[in-house]
């Protein structure tokens, strides 16, 4: 009996001395994945490029923000764009000074709120210096000329651009490095590069390039950023919404599994209600079946209707759709005096958001704290 107390005393000791084996430490990109995950069963965040920077009435004023002057709370969500950061521009293509997209991305974090970034960069091989600027029939050296159909190409390794987009993506790594706390922890960041590539009206568009350029693009550039340390970007792929969009064309371009975390679509409503609502629905089906078997994020990636000429639009548009599938969040583009797809205390639309906003199933920032 004694030597098995004793022998029990011994294995007690033994296993109180062996070290406990520990999960390894999250990355900050999968921090964010999981909090997307379960903030989806909550509802679907709303969120709005540009936010804190300007809206139809102002720019720059500390504090302010369309959406929140309309319901008095901030997107839950908020996108800015690193376009002219290749060029070593002190403002992005949307004029918006980087310093002040670093300060903003804080902020919101800062606030508990969650940041996505897109990346328009100019066409390598036809940008001169002051080129012109999105909006103007083939804009010369922007992302949307697509006078050259051999760009993406141009910057794989072997051609005549590669050098310069070496350059290129290492400005974008060192702007990246900045958005990080006090104390010098990266912020978590929804990055979403080389998007809607299922159109042609960028230089990195279906008809400008093969499938595996495309694919070769989106590696280059994610594989040059994983490299520089970068654990903190949930990488985002998102073609553009199609009437018949299905799983094998979404697949055609798709990087796949291993490289991407969250699947989302850009859907505008450009023509008839009913058409945009149709295809929606058609293809937020697509993607969150998609994105369930594939063990995925989904969201809304971009949307909206130009200039709200639909003053219910909120309402009776998108939020019949958006709220029957179990996506993360929607983005509307950003409020600017020439064309605008947010709310604003100045348009008709503002007491139909407040309602959009007032739904359980509508979140935002205070939801989201």
């Amino acid at each position: 009996m004694k030597k098995l107390l004793t022998f029990a005393a011994a294995m007690i000791a033994l296993i109180a001395c062996t070290p406990k084996q520990t999960e390894p430490e999250k990355t900050q990109a999968q921090q964010l994945l999981d909090r997307l995950d379960t903030l989806r069963q909550k509802g679907v965040m709303f969120g709005h490029q540009d936010d804190p920077m300007y809206g139809l009435t102002w720019a720059y004023d500390k504090d302010s923000s369309d959406v929140k002057n309309v319901c008095g709370d901030y997107p839950a969500v908020m996108g800015f764009e690193l376009g002219g950061i290749e060029m070593g521009d002190e403002k992005s293509l949307d004029s918006v000074p980087f310093t002040r997209i670093t300060e903003e991305v804080i902020n919101h974090y800062k606030r508990g709120g969650i940041v996505t970034l897109s990346w328009h960069p100019r066409n390598p091989v036809t940008t001169v210096e002051g080129g012109g600027r999105a909006g103007q029939k083939f804009p010369e050296g922007t992302a949307w000329d697509v006078t050259d159909s051999t760009v993406v190409k141009s910057v794989l390794p072997g051609g005549s651009q590669h050098e310069k987009f070496q350059l290129w993506m290492q400005r974008v790594s060192d702007f990246l490095a900045t958005l990080k706390t006090a104390d010098g922890q990266p912020i978590p960041i929804i990055f979403r590069p080389w998007h809607e590539n299922t159109g042609s009206w960028f230089w990195w568009g279906e008809k400008l390039c093969t499938a595996d350029e495309y694919k070769a693009l989106w590696n280059m550039l994610q594989d040059k950023l994983n490299a520089d340390g970068f654990t903190n970007l949930v990488w985002a792929y998102s073609p553009g919404m199609a009437p018949d969009l299905t799983e094998e064309k979404f697949l055609e371009r798709y990087p796949g599994n291993d490289r991407i975390a969250l699947v989302g679509i850009d859907g505008y409503q450009w023509g008839t209600r009913e058409d945009f609502m149709k295809q929606l629905e058609q293809n937020l089906d697509m993607l969150t079946k998609f994105a369930k078997k594939n063990g995925k994020i989904a969201a809304l990636t971009e949307c909206g209707l130009k200039n709200l000429t639909e003053p219910d639009w909120w309402t009776t548009a998108l939020m019949p759709i958006v709220h029957k599938y179990p996506i993360s969040y929607l983005l509307v583009w950003r409020n600017y005096k020439e064309e605008w797809f947010g709310p604003s205390p100045s348009t008709p639309d503002a007491p139909n958001f407040k309602e959009y906003y007032n739904d359980d199933k509508s979140l935002f920032l205070k939801d989201i704290q």
